[in-house]
């Protein structure tokens, strides 16, 4: 029985295992150069495991008694957390051995926070989700607070732990209530006490953990940390936050509720459609005040995150195909645009600022036109292929009869569209300015371009991720 159960969870052992073995090896020898040569095998780590489960698909597996599953619907998301973990780090090597930043601890902490996402969306009990989301959390508590000499560094740190604290806290509290009422920490027992209809003390605990996950995905009104923690945070920090934590905070988001409260759709998807409607229109409206391009990222990864709710709302196969799919180019996009922010500096120093990008076409043209396939997919702007995600999310959600909803992001993604031309405005027609450093690193230049041929040349067919998240979806609602 061991022996079955472990098979199931051999990737994360595997992980684990390498996270521990690195530290003690960076700890017990010369610390300070191993950095660039961790970030690189993490990342060599990462593509290794995404590849072995990619490979392993088959039948939905179980272990530990039901508290750990292993589907098609995990794999989808381990596999995209996995490879934009491993993208991220490879972006941040330069910029962070620049800054003098790259110490050892960064690459270990990265992965242990990807063995707790790895955890989360796998989780099909209350206590195993509750053990993925704060070793993904404690991780990143002290990631983000990476620059030690910082002020903002600092305060970003404080409040991502203080503001982490008090959601874990409402999660906490969300799940004894459903303990309580359902008897059970395994979702498939709470399924089974919903069947007739989720009762009253269901539903609270089940308001609770939808409150605490809202704010692990950065999902307003429990967006608050976003766009300090975004501007504060060492921009590799803030691109990996932008990244792989979305991915498996709305995976973990979708277990829940449709591996615990499926039978209980009408009553959440309300609650859904709320957060996805407040979170766009949110996101899109505070980004057009922002001139530090890192906090417009924040607000866009908030109306971005109300975009995949909206698959959720629908409670349909459909819209969890959507959502998956959704989250997939969504994660390419900002692994695109966060290497042009690494790229970004004058005088040797990093600048965040959107108004030093007027006249960038200029003295870089191709990175410019990169960028303008990103702001315009980011805006959603057909045929590229971010407006085939939001064109997904809007379409199940007409599909389940929420169709306010859809009119609702299209009015949110029409005024969201407004600071990403405004950027791509600046770079071709702005003023004559003192022009940016060239800054020549082909990783980030790589990565840029690579991003945005994948924006360009994904409109025929998504490459093949379409059928993937389908038959990922199909495993989680059945």
């Amino acid at each position: 029985m061991f022996s079955a159960d472990f098979s199931v969870v051999l990737p994360e052992v595997v992980l684990a295992v390498y996270a521990m073995l690195a530290l003690i090896f960076a700890v017990y020898t010369r610390k300070d150069g191993h950095g660039p040569m961790l970030t690189w095998v993490t990342a060599l780590v990462f593509a290794i495991i995404a590849v072995w489960i990619s490979l392993s698909a088959g039948d939905t597996q179980m272990a530990f008694g039901g508290m750990f599953v292993e589907d098609g619907f995990a794999r989808f998301a381990k596999v995209t957390v996995l490879i934009s973990a491993a993208a991220v780090l490879l972006i941040s090597q330069g910029y962070l051995e620049k800054h003098g930043l790259l110490r050892f601890e960064y690459p270990v902490l990265i992965a242990l926070a990807v063995l707790g996402m790895m955890v989360m969306v796998s989780a099909s009990d209350l206590m195993t989700l509750y053990m993925g989301l704060e070793l993904q959390s404690l991780s990143l508590y002290v990631v983000a607070a990476l620059r030690r000499d910082s002020v903002k560094s600092t305060e970003a740190g404080l409040k991502y732990f203080v503001l982490g604290a008090l959601s874990s806290g409402l999660l906490l509290y969300g799940a004894s209530l459903t303990y309580g009422y359902a008897g059970t920490t395994l979702f498939s027992g709470i399924i089974q006490v919903a069947q007739e209809g989720a009762s009253l003390g269901l539903l609270f605990g089940l308001v609770f953990m939808a409150a605490g996950l809202a704010f692990k995905v950065s999902a307003a009104p429990f967006h608050m940390w976003t766009p300090d923690v975004y501007e504060g945070s060492p921009t590799p920090v803030t691109a990996f936050f932008a990244t792989a934590p979305k991915v498996a905070a709305m995976a973990l988001f979708a277990r829940l509720l449709f591996d615990g409260f499926g039978n209980a759709i009408g009553d959440w998807s309300q609650i859904v459609a709320f957060l996805s409607v407040i979170s766009m229109f949110l996101g899109a409206i505070a980004a057009i005040g922002q001139r530090n391009i890192k906090r417009l990222m924040a607000y866009s990864s908030i109306a971005h995150m109300g975009f995949a709710l909206m698959g959720l709302a629908a409670g349909t196969v459909f819209g969890v195909q959507a959502m998956l799919i959704y989250m997939a180019i969504y994660v390419v996009m900002n692994v695109g645009t966060f290497a042009f922010i690494l790229s970004l500096e004058k005088e040797g120093r990093p600048v965040t600022d959107i108004d030093a990008l007027h006249q960038y076409a200029r003295t870089e043209p191709t990175k410019a036109l990169a960028v303008l396939v990103l702001m315009f997919s980011l805006a959603g702007v057909p045929p590229l292929v971010g407006f085939f995600g939001k064109f997904y999310v809007l379409r199940a959600a007409y599909d389940a009869g929420l169709a306010w909803l859809a009119i609702a992001g299209v009015i949110a993604s029409v005024i969201g569209a407004f600071y990403y031309l405004r950027i791509v405005y600046y770079m071709y027609f702005g003023e004559d300015r003192d022009s940016l450093d060239r800054v020549s690193s082909p990783v980030l230049w790589g990565a840029l371009v690579l991003s945005a041929v994948i924006l360009v040349g994904g409109i025929v067919n998504l490459f093949g991720i379409e059928g993937i998240a389908a038959s990922a979806a199909a495993t989680l609602v059945n």
